[in-house]
């Protein structure tokens, strides 16, 4: 069960973390709350916040978050992606949403962004992956079974 559980775990933050770096990236999933979407308009919201170069971290944060959630999805350097993207989601916590409270905007107030709320989730999701890895049902899950029974195989062969 613990297996289906990271499974679960992985797909659903994969699809979040590909659905936001492709709206960065390639303006996927425009309008809405989200707004146009792009690396022109990500790099201006980035600098208004002062993350300077604003394109450079558009680029870079928009980069981390669609690889890092490919990687997660089939589970390939799950840790080091969940770890890329943990702290590209503390970085945006820090510099666009702390401001704001913990509650979402809600009422989408065009005065008013979006409190930690939602990234705090992220992290507590993004810290799992990052301390048990992908699970049993991932590339890194069977590597590491592999590893673990070769090192079994070659114990019982010191056995003899």
């Amino acid at each position: 069960m613990t297996a289906a559980g990271l499974l679960i775990l992985r797909l659903t933050l994969a699809f979040v973390l590909v659905s936001h770096g492709g709206h960065i990236l390639l303006g996927w999933f425009a309008g809405g709350g989200l707004g146009a979407g792009g690396l022109d308009q990500a790099a201006a919201r980035f600098s208004a916040a002062g993350l300077n170069p604003g394109y450079t971290m558009a680029a870079i944060v928009g980069s981390v978050q669609l690889v890092g959630g490919l990687l997660i999805a089939i589970g390939v350097l799950a840790r080091w992606a969940a770890g890329a993207c943990l702290i590209i989601t503390i970085l945006l916590l820090w510099k666009l949403q702390a401001v704001w409270g913990f509650y979402l905007n809600w009422l989408n107030d065009p005065t008013r962004g979006h409190g930690t709320e939602y990234s705090l989730v992220l992290i507590g999701m993004l810290v799992t992956l990052l301390l048990t890895g992908a699970g049993d049902f991932s590339f890194d899950g069977r590597r590491e079974n592999m590893r673990a029974s070769r090192a079994a195989g070659r114990a019982r062969v010191r056995l003899r």
